[in-house]
């Protein structure tokens, strides 16, 4: 069998959910798992975290896989729903909707149920993504107190543009945006994704809403999941497959990108970009072989790519390779990359082994 694979930490899992409680100990806590539970697998990591009180996801489609996984907590489409002809079935699973533009309210306004729709009111803090302007916020408050469908009180939420960057004053605005406009309701609110529950303790509020920090990696700019506490969730790992002496001047893979300096050794490992690693990552990049770190050298194929063992080396075909995880952070690979860490777990394909270890649900 090919040896790649993707191992799931669950134990690491947990710890990163209870290292979260206690950096916002006075919030709840919405898991999000869209994106297959950024690669991780979204079922079985929802299962996995039954002190979450509430899951977020991206589509209907991705709630539904949790309803039918048996998952009972409450779910929370972040895009809210597309179509009013979604809405019947949104309200018969259980579902709680994100509202971000008239469209939606018009839809509830003319839809007619007995159970109520739980909706959360997103607000446009400065990132001019999702949500109503600030300015809007008095109209569409009016307009959702008239709609017999929404049940009431609604929660309300924004949303960071750069709380990645603790240098960057944009957040702390969009924090005193969001507080004021917000402070005369009842209702209760959300502002703080992984990167403002890290460092932006203010926007904490009633509930956060861990993505990536869930999975161990750290959103901030020049940091590593473990500055924060956090373990790495996804280990993934290949094995090399074959290893071959190079001469001084000889290349290795496709277009010749790279170019040996001297006489030595290069490892092939069984992984490419099929499997999910990426494409342009540069020469130099590091690789996790047997204790210690080897560069990456020419393009990655679709199929595997090679690494400078050195010629004083003392690898041999089948020793474990790790590409990201515990032994090397993805948020150094993912710089390499020219991308982040996000783009790495959710951009493992289907062919990669997915192998769950430590306590189950």
């Amino acid at each position: 069998m090919r040896p790649t694979k993707a191992v799931i930490d669950l134990d690491a899992l947990r710890h990163n959910f209870s290292t979260i409680q206690k950096i916002a100990p006075s919030s709840r806590v919405i898991a999000v798992v869209k994106a297959n539970a950024y690669g991780h697998g979204l079922s079985k990591i929802a299962k996995a975290l039954p002190e979450a009180e509430m899951f977020a996801v991206a589509t209907p489609a991705e709630a539904y896989t949790l309803r039918r996984a048996g998952i009972q907590q409450p779910i929370l489409l972040l895009e809210g729903f597309f179509e009013a002809r979604e809405l019947p079935k949104i309200v018969e699973q259980d579902l709680q909707i994100v509202v971000h533009h008239s469209p939606q309210i018009e839809a509830l306004a003319n839809f007619k149920t007995e159970q109520k729709v739980k909706i959360w009111l997103k607000v446009d803090s400065g990132m001019n993504r999702l949500g109503f302007k600030i300015d809007e916020l008095p109209e569409v408050e009016k307009q959702l107190a008239t709609i017999k469908s929404i049940a009431k009180p609604i929660r309300i939420m924004s949303h960071f543009a750069s709380a990645d960057d603790v240098n960057d004053g944009f957040t702390e605005q969009q924090l005193e945006a969001f507080a004021s406009t917000t402070k005369h309701l009842r209702w209760e609110r959300s502002m703080a994704n992984s990167a403002g529950i890290l460092e932006a303790k203010g926007a904490h509020f009633d509930w956060v809403r861990p993505g990536l920090i869930l999975y161990g990696c750290s959103p901030m700019i020049g940091s590593v999941g473990a500055d924060y506490g956090l373990q790495p969730v996804m280990n993934l790992e290949s094995q090399i497959m074959s290893i071959k002496h190079l001469k001084k001047g000889e290349s290795t893979g496709y277009g010749r990108h790279w170019f040996a300096e001297k006489d030595t050794v290069i490892g092939l490992v069984a992984i490419g970009y099929g499997d999910g690693y990426p494409r342009n990552a540069s020469n130099g990049t590091p690789v996790w072989v047997n204790g210690r770190r080897v560069p990456l050298v020419g393009r990655v194929s679709m199929d595997m790519l090679a690494v400078e063992l050195g010629p004083e080396h003392n690898e041999k075909i089948g020793d474990r390779v790790v590409l990201w995880g515990k032994e090397l952070p993805a948020e150094i690979v993912a710089e390499y990359a020219d991308t982040i860490p996000y783009t790495l777990s959710c951009g493992v394909t289907g062919r990669v082994h997915m192998i769950y270890k430590g306590k189950r649900w």
